[in-house]
């Protein structure tokens, strides 16, 4: 997956490509340096500063990223209503304020990317948003609703750990009952059984994860 970035700012560039593990990240400074790249190549998502050194961000967006139907995050220092309605207006699919927290502009990434795609695959495992339906090798496999709510969250957040948090707040809200880790645990072992593979990551004592090849 290629995310480009146009933003002047280095340490936003350098904080992104510490933090978007399994993403190619492409930063271009200037709108100009963006046009040249956009020429010949074409990015499954983009990340737009509207106030750069050499042009507004707007423009370029809607003469020459709207042609090539990319989405498109938009980021801005301003948090005026007449700024972000004008760029959803235009076609944006999401925006930003500055400052923004790193963890939400992923989180945004990874729903715009699930919107715009309906079906993604790690190693042999397919997983369908539309239907929330799982396949090994083209063969359904069966979970129950709460695996599935579990693997859906993953998938939902690919290449970003979720937490044992955000897993328990899942299982206590399907099933209103008192869950604690040792639930989750049991949930994960038989998800893992289910799926006999080894795309769910575990990072001890955080949470799980699972990365797009």
């Amino acid at each position: 997956m290629k995310i480009l970035l146009i933003e002047d700012n280095i340490n936003i560039g350098k904080s992104l490509k510490e933090s978007l593990v399994g993403y190619e990240l492409i930063v271009k400074t200037s709108l100009s340096l963006a046009g040249d790249y956009l020429a010949n190549e074409k990015p499954n998502i983009i990340i737009l500063d509207i106030s750069l050194p050499d042009g507004n961000g707007f423009d370029f967006f809607k003469n020459v990223i709207k042609k090539q139907n990319i989405p498109t995050i938009i980021l801005t220092a301003y948090d005026s209503e007449e700024d972000i309605v004008n760029g959803l207006n235009m076609g944006a699919d999401d925006y930003l304020t500055k400052p923004f927290s790193i963890k939400e502009l992923i989180a945004r990434i990874n729903k715009i990317l699930k919107i715009n795609k309906n079906t993604i695959k790690v190693k042999d495992i397919t997983y369908d948003f539309a239907k929330m339906i799982v396949y090994k090798n083209d063969q359904q496999i069966n979970l129950s609703p709460i695996e599935l709510q579990i693997l859906n969250l993953l998938f939902s957040n690919i290449n970003c750990v979720v937490s044992r948090t955000m897993i328990l707040d899942t299982i206590w809200n399907l099933t209103g009952n008192d869950v604690d880790d040792h639930t989750v645990t049991v949930y994960f072992n038989r998800l893992k059984k289910k799926l006999n593979s080894d795309i769910i990551k575990t990072l001890k004592g955080i949470g799980y994860r699972i990365d797009e090849e």
